[in-house]
């Protein structure tokens, strides 16, 4: 039987006693690319956080068991080691810090080994010549004047470098135009193997038409009311996000 790598069992959460996530069910297992799509407001960026730890976001039912193991007692930096990563709808700009410093501290931190200079360069320059990134974004700092499209290869970057078992990308599509959509899929496709994961959060199916998802979730009000294959983003844009909740409401 393979093992699941992420299992959610009826994950129910609050942001200041209110409550956002109702009931999550979902399982992604070693080598899966899993979407899920929902309007704004739907608690798709809340199960991000909660994945990856954000204190602000209380769980107050269910379980997130990643490896085998209960996590969601764990810090942010106890599960990052574990091998989850979370790419930021809007990353933070950081003055002082070059993008390679940035990166080879985060590389050390999670993998626990020193990165030596020339090997870490080396490694840099080729992932982001495959993100089509010029070589003097390294030296400038993390996310400091950078475009919107910019910042998000830039989270793209990370999550090459980190080689995560699960990266959860919170709406990495977002304000990025066709060209730079197909590149950052084509990544993704790229880190996707037999043992790592994907889970794609978005409201657009845009990047559907590159990327190659096993499975895709709708997400409404809290709940993951349908799951399946392509043709669920295909009921999005027949139906929108209104008319699909319409009809799960009659049911």
């Amino acid at each position: 039987m393979k093992k699941k790598l992420l299992d959610i069992k009826n994950l129910k959460v609050n942001i200041e006693d209110q409550e956002i996530l109702k009931g999550i069910d979902l399982e992604i297992n070693p080598g899966e690319i899993h979407v899920i799509m929902g309007p704004n407001g739907g608690g798709k960026s809340t199960l991000a956080y909660t994945l990856m730890g954000h204190p602000r976001y209380e769980v107050t039912e269910g379980q997130i068991l990643f490896d085998g193991e209960e996590i969601k007692d764990l810090s942010p930096d106890k599960r990052a080691k574990k091998g989850v990563f979370l790419s930021f709808q809007y990353p933070e700009e950081i003055p002082g810090v070059t993008v390679e410093e940035f990166l080879r501290t985060s590389k050390t931190a999670v993998s626990g080994e020193q990165q030596k200079l020339i090997p870490f360069k080396k490694l840099l320059k080729s992932k982001m010549e495959e993100l089509e990134m010029k070589d003097e974004y390294a030296s400038r700092y993390l996310n400091l004047g950078f475009s919107g499209g910019e910042k998000k290869k830039n989270e793209i970057l990370q999550m090459s470098i980190l080689e995560p078992k699960l990266s959860i990308l919170d709406e990495t599509d977002s304000g990025l135009d066709v060209d730079a959509i197909r590149i950052v899929a084509e990544d993704v496709n790229r880190l996707q193997n037999g043992n790592r994961s994907v889970l794609v959060i978005t409201h657009y199916n845009k990047l559907l038409d590159y990327l190659k998802p096993d499975f895709v979730h709708i997400l409404l009000d809290g709940k993951i009311v349908k799951s399946g294959g392509l043709e669920l983003a295909e009921e999005i844009d027949k139906y929108g996000y209104e008319g699909i909740k319409a009809k799960f409401s009659r049911n």
